[in-house]
């Protein structure tokens, strides 16, 4: 297309737009013999384009010899230059806009990946996870949300003595285990021990140190037996073995089961205490020698 060529360029004028409109008839009457007899087919008779290419010079040489064809080719010249201009001025304000946008980025990175915002992001994982057990336990009860600031009271699952308090200590069982509540939900210790009758309740127990790795949880199975039954089969995952206990001491029941009854150690200690001292040393030496053994079994 006329409007896609450089008329000047066509008659050999190396130029800007603004000194090709300068150029007078002279110079570019000159400038047409001198690229004429360089592209005359006589002097190409080997060269497929010759004949396409003088055409075309003497078209250009035509509108520039105009006057009027001239002036408007000069204008347009010029438009598509200060179009050129402004584009390649968006151009740079949208490079820095993206090189700013990547330097935000970087620094919200970096940001993200500082001590302090990892424990924020801990802070609030972890109170997620805890209001969503006090909803469950809420739920459980027949209980509201209540306002903030509003005590609610739960049924204790055992006395500073050692005593059931409305609750059948004997279907209660003390779990132990090395690492933290994530090792064990509530959720996966109700399916390790529902395999031995139905589960009533899971609560997941605070040492309260947090240099301690032990960790503890009150499973409350249907009855006696289903305790009894699963205190001697429960043993949890070999890499985090669990350590089961009887909250009070089991009494032998007479089973309608016509089954042997499951074998368990009559000299079980009895927590006296869940979180006295020498209790929390007897429950790790135990947990230590069922991770050696499980260690061996690898």
């Amino acid at each position: 297309m006329e409007i896609e060529i450089n008329h000047y360029k066509i008659l050999g004028f190396q130029t800007t737009e603004e000194e090709g409109s300068k150029l007078t008839q002279i110079e570019i009457s000159k400038a047409y013999r001198i690229k004429a007899l360089e592209l005359h087919p006589d002097k190409r008779p080997n060269d497929p384009n010759a004949v396409v290419e003088f055409q075309q010079l003497k078209s250009s040489y035509e509108i520039l010899k105009d006057e009027k064809a001239r002036k408007l080719f000069d204008d347009l010249l010029r438009v598509k230059s200060e179009q050129k201009q402004r584009q390649s001025q968006y151009d740079f304000k949208r490079r820095r806009m993206m090189s700013d946008l990547e330097e935000r980025e970087r620094a919200s990175f970096a940001t993200s990946m500082t001590p302090d915002f990892k424990v924020k992001r801990e802070e609030e994982r972890i109170a997620k996870l805890f209001m969503e057990e006090i909803e469950r336990i809420r739920a459980k009860h027949g209980r509201g949300s209540g306002g903030v600031g509003t005590p609610t009271t739960t049924t204790p699952l055992r006395s500073e003595e050692g005593k059931s308090e409305g609750l059948d200590g004997e279907k209660v069982l003390k779990v132990s285990w090395e690492g933290n509540e994530d090792d064990y939900s509530s959720q996966k210790l109700r399916d390790l021990f529902k395999e031995f009758g139905d589960v009533e309740d899971v609560v997941i127990r605070s040492t309260g140190s947090k240099r301690r790795r032990t960790k503890s949880a009150l499973v409350v199975m249907a009855n006696k037996d289903a305790a009894v039954s699963a205190m001697g089969s429960v043993c949890g995952d070999l890499s985090n073995p669990l350590l089961v206990l009887p909250l009070n001491k089991v009494a032998p029941t007479v089973s309608s089961s016509p089954f042997p009854p499951r074998y368990v150690e009559p000299e079980v200690p009895v927590a006296s205490n869940l979180v006295g001292a020498s209790y929390q040393a007897k429950e790790a030496s135990i947990l230590d020698k069922l991770r050696k053994a499980a260690e061996k079994q690898k």
